[in-house]
């Protein structure tokens, strides 16, 4: 622990004397301006402070106007060799300050891509560290897959694990074909799948939320829905029949105009 603390301690001291200001590279504004005389001037604006990089190493900052760069700064690094007075150019650069506009952070494409962008003829490689996915010969904690799985040998390599199967229901729980979607909440609250005729429920732990919608006339038709969604054309709405008949009237002639025809 001693040591580790003489090695803090040694550290700290470093850093503080490369911390250290030189007076002579930090006046030495003018110097550093003219390390950007290829710039136009009206893109270099004031001068807004000098910080130390090491000893007898100061890097100046100066406002930048370039259109575009708003909190941008030209950063120009300065230095001179021990018992000199003369100040010597080491680099400059265009750096971001902390209001700088900057481009969005880039985001690798597995965590850009969103449902609906896999369009045809395009292939989605899936990891092998997936956690959406198990072995298949581990279980699934669904019964209803484990039994298909036996019985039909479908010997598929892996199956969705619990945590799959949550992230799905979720996400279908909450999207166009849940409950609260415009559809389900302009229906009547008596016109819930999970009383329709038309609804076919999925197998396994899935079977409880989730069904397929299996009529040709409803929106949501081949499609995953929750048994609490809803829309107008549910089984059981049967407030008119189409082939209930209509009285018919006696027909009657008007005669108060006779037209005489050869």
């Amino acid at each position: 622990m001693r040591q580790n603390s003489r090695v803090t301690r040694a550290v700290s001291k470093a850093t503080a004397r490369a911390a250290k200001l030189d007076a002579t590279c930090a006046d030495a504004i003018g110097e550093a301006r003219s390390a950007l005389s290829e710039v136009d001037p009206d893109h270099v604006g004031e001068h807004l402070e000098a910080f130390a990089e090491g000893e007898r190493v100061v890097t100046h900052l100066f406002d930048c106007r370039l259109p575009g760069y708003r909190g941008w700064r030209w950063a120009v690094t300065v230095t001179r060799v021990p018992r000199s007075r003369h100040v010597t150019i080491s680099e400059a650069a265009l750096l971001p300050g902390p209001d700088a506009l900057l481009a969005p952070r880039w985001v690798p494409w597995q965590e850009r891509l969103r449902p609906g962008d896999l369009g045809v003829g395009d292939l989605l490689v899936t990891g092998a560290d997936d956690d959406r996915l198990v072995p298949g010969y581990q279980q699934s904690d669904d019964p209803a897959v484990e039994e298909t799985s036996w019985e039909l040998g479908l010997g598929r390599s892996r199956v969705m694990s619990r945590e799959g199967r949550a992230d799905t229901a979720q996400r279908w729980y909450e999207g166009d074909r849940g409950p609260d979607a415009p559809i389900s909440v302009a229906a009547p609250r008596t016109a819930r799948c999970g009383g329709c005729g038309f609804f076919l429920p999925l197998a396994g732990s899935m079977r409880q939320t989730f069904g397929v919608c299996a009529n040709m006339y409803a929106a949501d038709d081949g499609r995953v829905v929750t048994v609490d969604h809803g829309c107008g054309a549910h089984s059981e709405v049967l407030g008119g029949s189409g082939n209930s008949s209509v009285d018919e009237l006696p027909t009657v002639y008007d005669d108060s105009e006779v037209e005489e025809v050869d």
